[in-house]
Order: structure tokens, then C-alpha cells, then sequence
């Protein structure tokens, strides 16, 4: 039996691995997609993106029926939580779109090979050799090869994950809802989280080392989300070092030295440590090439090309690239483009759209206010409330805003930051926009429905020039 020669191997089967794959078998290309779990779809499908968003879309419901009659529907009498419905409904879309993508595999050809794939050095004659282990194929040979190996949620030193002391797969499959839990960490994965339990009536403690919530959003979004918290009775700490977590009798007991310098101690029946995710490289065989790394993160050029010939790296191993699912999603195109010839454009980071579903929503693109400032932009800002829209008074959603950072001089889009109802939505005009490279004036004059929650768009693009109709 001959031997089969890939046009493209990918270790891992997450969003980056997936979607490389299928883009490649639509190009025609050969494609092994080597993946070590029994399921394809990563920490994305099954301990993150989607089983994440099916809880906080539980939660909505829940505080819509919760206020029912503000609505004029009565009759609904006592609301209570069967938090397993909630779980098996999330475990039931989790297994429907593994099922998609089991047939997505086989409609676009791609051969799926179980076991863990394993660099064996650089490629001979064109042709690389990558060692499969755990599986039944000992290795396959391929003229280019994609490290898509994901990340693994971090854990603070000294700590191990139980029944206690959560990451967001353990917290996953808790049994019941708790009456109290500390979050560690008040980025994407804290803060949603935090929004999940506090709706379905836990007490929740954030605490942040840095000095503000979500860091990496523009400081007035970090300051809404903030006020917005503890207006829902959320308790925020920012600046703050978790100097201790000890096991209690029935629960957990978390030490903090506070912005203040005082030693805080806050106890909860859990604690979840959200402080980021670490690359899963090792052990992959970088060390056999000429692959450069950085605390475990791949280094490669614009086009995902790392320093040995042939070998790209694309999702959340990638150095200087945000660990999103959908980041990771258009490198995999990316590469694939680039492999079978096609026309591509590499993925530019100030035009990543960043989502975080929690209550209120924020979405983002492009620049800060503070960033294009260092940038040595000369700026004009607007910023436009949700207060003032009639779509989000029609679905009793007031809080946050829109903010939109120009350029002074040409009036060209640097960033827009959102928060508030449907944001992680609202967020795609904006990446359009910069995309398209649109200025303020294109966007004074793009039509936007009445009444709809993206009236708040315009209105924070004409906001810049002070000519907001409605504020």
C-alpha cells in the first residue's frame, strides 16, 4: 500500500485546526487533521465558546421571567432553576455541532487521524515526518505542517483543580448552583462567569490583580462594566493580590491584599482561578526544528510562517495574537490560502473584534482612546449612550454606550468599544468599517433601520463631529 502524502497536517482539531481543514479540503488540497480527544472542536466546543454562551443565554431567559410582569405577562407564578436542564441543554449543543463537524470532515475529505502529533524535525527532500502517538498510524508525511495544539487554562502555583477550586472546565459540570464563589481574574472568562452565577442568584467576589476590570478594553468600558457590577450587587476588587487559597470545612477562603494595602479574606463554597491560559506546546518536538518560541508561545511571521520552512503555527500558540476562537479560525484560512496558492490577507490585530458575554455585553475593535494617543494619533471621540436609544428602551436595556475613537485629521475609524444590549453583535459594523477602511463621514451617511440597537452606531459615529440626533 503506498503511502499518502499530505498536502497540509494539522495538529489539533480546535477552531484554528478545524476550520484550517476544511478551507484546505476546499481548496482540493490532501488534509490529515490530527487530533489527541476522542471528539474534534477543542476547549471552544466542549469547555468553552459554546457551552459558556448556552449558560448565559439561560440566564437571560431567567432574568427576563424573572421580570415578566414588567412585560404584562402575569401568571407565571414562582421562577425556579433546574440547573440540570441547563446543563443537558448545554450538552446537547455541544454534541450537535460535534456531530457537524464530524460530517464537515467528511464532506470536505479530510482525513482525521486519533492520537497526538509530535514535530519529528525538519522536512527531507519537501517532505515533513510527524509522529502520531496513541493512535493507530505511527506517523504520516506531509509537505506542510500546522501547530494548532490550543491552551490550557492556567492555574495559580500551588493549586490544583477539584471540586473547590475551579478552572472553566471544571466549573463546567458543577452540580449546583453555588450560594457564594471568588472569581480570580476579572477578564473575558471571570467577569462571564461572574454574570452567569450572580443572575441565578449567587453572592460573587471579583478580584483583580490589575487595576481595572476587563484590562484589556478601553478604561471608560472597564469603568462602566464596573459600575454596572455592583449595581447588580457584584463585589469588584481591581488592584488587588490573591495571596492565598485554603480549603475550609465547607468551602474555600481566598487572602487578598486589596488596592489599599489591606489584607482582605472573603470565604465562598467555590473559587474560580481565571487568571488566562498558557500555550500547549510542550512536549511537541519544537526543540527538533528551528521553530522560536517565547514562554511557550509560537513565533511566526504576518502569514503564520514560523522559522522553519513549512511549518506554520495558527490559534492560541501563537505569540502577539489574542487567544480567541475566531482569531485562530481565520489564521487556519490564512494558511490554507497561502499553501494552495489562493489570494489571502494575514490577519491584522487591530482589526480583531474582541467579545465578552456577560451582562452587559462589550464588544470591541481597534484602538483604545489611550492607545491611539500613545500611537501618536491626534484623536476625536464620541460616545453615545444606550439611554438614549429606542430600541433599547423598547427592550428595557439602558446601560453602557458606544465609543468611537477617530482620527482628528482624516477621520478614519481607529476603535469602537461597546457596552451594552447586544454588543458582541453590534461590534461586526465596526470591523466592517476598519476593514473597508471607512472614515466618519462614510458612516454619517450609511442608513441604519429605526428602531434598532445599532441607531446607536450612528449616532456615536456622528457623535465625533457633535452631530448626534438623538443626544
Amino acid at each position: 500500500m503506498t503511502e499518502t502524502t499530505y498536502d497540509i497536517a494539522i495538529i489539533g482539531g480546535g477552531p484554528a485546526g478545524y476550520t484550517a481543514a476544511i478551507r484546505a479540503g476546499q481548496y482540493g488540497l490532501k488534509v490529515a487533521l490530527i487530533e489527541r480527544d476522542s471528539k474534534l472542536g477543542g476547549t471552544c466546543l466542549h469547555w468553552g465558546c459554546i457551552p459558556t454562551k448556552s449558560m448565559l443565554f439561560n440566564a437571560e431567559v431567567y432574568d427576563y421571567v424573572l421580570h415578566a410582569k414588567e412585560y404584562g405577562i402575569e401568571g407565571v407564578g414562582k421562577v425556579t432553576v433546574n440547573w440540570k436542564a441547563i446543563l443537558d441543554r448545554k450538552n446537547d449543543i455541544v454534541t450537535k455541532h460535534t456531530k457537524g463537524l464530524d460530517f464537515l470532515m467528511r464532506k470536505n475529505k479530510v482525513t482525521v487521524i486519533r492520537g497526538t502529533g509530535r514535530l519529528t524535525g525538519a522536512a527531507k527532500n519537501g517532505i515533513h515526518t510527524v509522529a502520531v502517538e496513541g493512535g493507530e498510524q505511527k506517523e504520516i508525511r506531509t509537505r506542510n505542517v500546522a501547530i494548532a495544539t490550543g491552551s490550557d487554562a492556567r492555574m495559580l502555583p500551588g493549586l490544583k483543580p477539584d471540586d473547590r477550586i475551579l478552572t472553566n472546565m471544571e466549573i463546567l459540570a458543577i452540580q449546583q448552583i453555588p450560594k457564594s464563589m471568588v472569581v480570580i481574574g476579572a477578564g473575558a472568562v471571570g467577569v462571564e462567569f461572574g454574570s452567569i452565577f450572580r443572575t441565578f442568584g449567587s453572592e460573587i467576589v471579583i478580584v483583580e490583580y490589575l487595576p481595572r476590570m476587563v484590562p484589556n478594553e478601553d478604561e471608560a468600558v472597564s469603568a462602566e462594566l464596573e459600575r454596572v457590577f455592583r449595581k447588580r450587587g457584584i463585589e469588584t476588587h481591581t488592584g488587588s493580590k490573591v495571596e492565598k487559597v485554603e480549603r475550609t470545612k465547607d468551602g474555600v477562603k481566598v487572602t487578598f491584599t486589596a488596592a489599599d494595602g489591606k489584607s482582605v479574606t472573603k470565604e465562598a463554597e467555590k473559587v474560580l482561578v481565571a487568571v488566562g491560559r498558557a500555550p500547549r506546546t510542550a512536549g511537541i518536538g519544537l526543540e527538533k526544528t528551528k521553530v522560536k518560541s517565547e514562554r511557550g508561545f509560537i513565533l511566526t511571521d504576518e502569514w503564520m510562517q514560523t522559522a522553519e520552512p513549512g511549518i506554520f503555527a495558527i490559534g492560541d500558540v501563537v505569540a502577539g495574537m489574542p487567544q480567541l476562537a475566531h482569531v485562530g479560525a481565520m489564521a487556519g484560512m490564512v494558511v490554507a490560502a497561502r499553501i494552495a496558492g489562493k489570494p489571502a490577507r494575514p490577519v491584522r490585530r487591530e482589526r480583531i473584534p474582541a467579545c465578552t458575554y456577560c451582562e452587559p455585553q462589550i464588544g470591541s475593535v481597534g484602538w483604545s482612546e489611550a492607545a491611539a494617543r500613545e500611537k501618536g494619533y491626534e484623536v476625536k471621540v464620541g460616545k453615545f449612550p444606550f439611554s438614549a436609544n429606542s430600541k433599547a428602551s423598547i427592550v428595557n436595556s439602558h446601560e453602557g454606550f458606544v465609543k468611537v475613537v477617530a482620527g482628528a485629521k482624516y477621520g478614519e475609524i481607529l476603535g469602537v468599544h461597546i457596552i451594552g444590549p447586544q454588543a458582541t453583535e453590534l461590534i461586526a459594523e465596526a470591523v466592517t468599517a476598519m476593514e473597508l477602511e471607512g472614515t466618519i463621514e462614510d458612516m454619517l451617511f450609511t442608513i441604519h433601520a429605526h428602531p434598532t440597537l445599532s441607531e446607536a452606531m450612528l449616532d456615536a459615529f456622528g457623535k465625533v463631529e457633535n452631530l448626534a440626533i438623538n443626544a
